[in-house]
């Protein structure tokens, strides 16, 4: 009797595990009629809403949580307080993931935000003078790509084997002996008449009333930009089918129109 017991009481806790097992696998999937997606206030805000436009006419309701940070958002995600994130590049989602054991991943590729160089004193980068000012953002992501653009441009060289955490350290070659100025991202624009010429992050030169395509002297491709930016899940809900839905809302016609009717060329679209 004592054995019948056991046995009987070995299968219902075999029978509980297995009904929350299959409870908790259901449950993890995304809900394919409705997503809280987190974004950062300004273009990438704008252009959701007009997702939302879109998912609407299909039924699908898109419901948008603005954050003033970019760290906020992927731990917002990550503890499950999000459904996705758009707001962010890949070397910055790769760093946190890395940094933080986030379980995050990106779903598809969303715009990009070409980087310019920008001058309330010069008209060309060869007018630069030697020990002139030059300012570059001084997180890991974007300090990196700003200094590549001045590589690019054939003002610097940096070490060959920079990488993600590359400072002005890195620069090997410097002729002009330029004093590189390493500024938090969103002061750069107010501080643009303090320096000879600044790479500044798009979204930021846009707050200043600064278009790419007008004002920047120098400035990262506008078409197949290497620098896109990414719709982020959680790892288990990649091939959830509301994500796939939010990838056709994205990338529609609408909303591309939308974005060059909006930002006129200082945001792009990837696809």
């Amino acid at each position: 009797m004592h054995n019948i017991k056991k046995s009987v009481g070995f299968i219902f806790i075999l029978v509980a595990v297995f009904t929350l097992t299959a409870c908790g696998n259901s449950s993890k999937a995304l809900d394919d009629k409705r997503i809280t997606v987190g974004v950062t206030g300004g273009p990438h805000e704008q252009i959701m809403q007009e997702v939302a436009k879109v998912a609407k006419k299909d039924g699908v309701t898109v419901k948008l949580k603005v954050f003033s940070d970019y760290n906020t958002p992927n731990t917002a995600l990550d503890q499950g307080e999000l459904d996705a994130n758009s707001f962010q590049t890949l070397p910055f989602l790769k760093n946190q993931v890395k940094s933080k054991d986030f379980k995050i991943t990106e779903a598809f590729s969303t715009v990009a935000f070409p980087l310019g160089i920008y001058s309330d004193k010069l008209k060309d980068l060869k007018d630069l003078k030697k020990g002139d000012k030059i300012a570059v953002p001084n997180d890991p992501a974007n300090e990196l790509r700003a200094l590549q653009l001045f590589e690019k441009a054939g003002i610097i060289k940096l070490d060959k084997n920079a990488g993600e955490n590359t400072t002005k350290k890195d620069v090997v070659e410097n002729k002009l002996d330029l004093q590189i100025v390493e500024l938090d991202a969103a002061q750069i624009p107010a501080q643009l008449g303090e320096v000879a010429v600044a790479a500044i992050n798009t979204n930021f030169a846009m707050g200043a009333g600064l278009n790419i395509k007008d004002n920047a002297i120098y400035h990262e491709p506008l078409v197949k930009n290497p620098y896109p930016n990414y719709f982020v899940v959680r790892t288990e809900n990649k091939d959830d089918a509301i994500v796939a839905k939010l990838k056709k809302y994205y990338q529609s016609d609408d909303v591309k129109e939308f974005i060059a009717k909006q930002f006129k060329g200082s945001v792009v679209p990837t696809w």
